[in-house]
């Protein structure tokens, strides 16, 4: 495997990350939204992540080489929870029914916040892992001198 390839699949860890991120910080700013466009309140989203093959004209040389072993994350699609919104009792919200409850997004601080800190450190490792192929191969330049 070469230093390109291996900043590619770095860079699209960097990019799943990324967007777990952003769907994270989606899920903290409407965690009392209670009124959607779709209807109802905010639904949690989650970023499913797949893998497939890189794809330029060196990755296909390579592939064969190595039988398809290398391979890219990618985000397939986000995914809304489906569980059941939170009943709170809160009979002068607007949004409450007849009987007072206001459905609440199923969303839970922690479980965000710890879904956070897990894509930030993979994302600081992706860089990291960037920043040694870059150190690689500007020492094989060096040598090359």
């Amino acid at each position: 495997m070469d230093f390109i390839t291996s900043m590619k699949i770095s860079a699209s860890g960097l990019n799943v990350q990324r967007k777990r991120m952003d769907t994270i910080a989606s899920n903290l700013a409407n965690i009392e939204t209670t009124r959607t466009p779709e209807g109802g309140p905010y639904r949690r989203k989650d970023v499913v992540v797949s893998s497939m093959p890189l794809g330029d004209d060196f990755a296909v040389s390579l592939n064969r080489e190595l039988a398809g072993s290398v391979r890219q994350a990618v985000v397939a699609k986000i995914v809304e929870d489906q569980t059941e919104p939170i009943l709170v009792f809160n009979p002068d919200h607007p949004d409450a029914n007849e009987e007072g409850y206001v459905a609440l997004p199923n969303i839970n601080l922690m479980t965000e916040m710890v879904n956070m800190i897990n894509a930030t450190r993979s994302f600081e490792a992706n860089v990291q892992a960037i920043e040694a192929a870059k150190s690689m191969a500007l020492r094989a330049i060096d040598l090359g001198r």
